[in-house]
């Protein structure tokens, strides 16, 4: 690579990492501002006085505690999904990869098929499911879609396929050991990095869902933060009613709302970088 190449790439990673940073520090240094700051002050800069703590403060006691118990709704959502997709798409991969049965070709495209559809072309038919059943407007009528990923499904049957040694499988069958003896004790220690990497982007989607639980919910008291928050700045925008103090509440809720994310990646990020490169790898 000559150094002029390597100058070009350098500058557009440069680039790159301006756009993803520049939205978290407005959302950083917006945070801090009140009101009248907001609208009179540069967005990248500090406003005249440091507001950080009495926003978080009035944050959380804001409607009796609502931005709290739409910060658990979150975390039950998300955490629960996340963990119920990674399970399902790492049996199901795990299966596809490794056994041969009828129809497995077929169901594998059309599987794979779905991961072309918009999850918004879903939701209007899945709300009618949900409205049969009588789960509308309850948890489940979030988690339960959620728990389906046909992304994840593909991410661990390619990581299975080529992560997982079948002569490996092969000697456990020959020592004896049973299917399910096989999986858990054997391929599960193989295959945790993609349980990892599904578990990160369902954690992600799901905690990052709007669309879903708009039509889904129609009780505060079930908001997740997405939809609450959407809420709020309705009040402080809505026309002659609008309550022009809850926008620096709405700025820190957001702030907030990021930091669960952060930390899980920070947490987790060998496992999910592992698990993108092992998956692109044969054998």
């Amino acid at each position: 690579m000559t150094r002029r190449s390597s100058t070009l790439l350098t500058v557009a990673m440069l680039v790159f990492l301006l756009y993803a940073i520049f939205p978290l520090a407005w959302l950083l240094l917006s945070s801090t501002k009140d009101t009248s700051d907001l609208f009179s002050t540069f967005g990248l800069w500090f406003g005249h006085r440091f507001s950080l703590l009495s926003n978080i403060r009035a944050t959380f006691s804001y409607g009796n505690g609502e931005y709290l118990r739409w910060l658990g709704n979150t975390l039950l959502y998300s955490v629960t999904s996340a963990v119920g997709a990674a399970c399902l798409a790492t049996f199901a991969g795990y299966g596809f990869a490794k056994y041969t049965f009828a129809g497995r070709s077929a169901m594998l495209a059309g599987v794979l098929g779905t991961i072309m559809v918009p999850a918004t072309a879903l939701a209007i038919p899945t709300y009618l499911l949900f409205s049969k059943a009588g789960l509308v407007n309850t948890p489940w009528a979030v988690i339960l879609p959620s728990l389906v990923s046909p992304f994840g499904f593909f991410l661990m049957w390619v990581y299975a396929r080529d992560a997982v040694s079948d002569s490996i499988l092969d000697a456990a069958r020959i020592d004896g050991a049973g299917e399910l003896a096989i999986f858990f004790k054997v391929a599960v220690r193989t295959l945790a990095p993609g349980f990892v990497t599904v578990l990160l982007f369902t954690l992600v989607a799901t905690w990052n869902n709007y669309f879903l639980p708009l039509i889904m919910l129609n009780d505060p008291r079930y908001y997740p933060i997405t939809v609450g928050l959407s809420s709020w700045a309705s009040q402080a925008t809505g026309g002659s009613g609008a309550n022009g103090g809850l926008l620096p509440l709405v700025v820190t809720g957001s702030m907030l709302s990021v930091i669960p994310l952060i930390v899980a990646f920070v947490l987790l990020q060998r496992y999910w970088q592992s698990g993108l490169s092992a998956g692109a790898v044969k054998e």
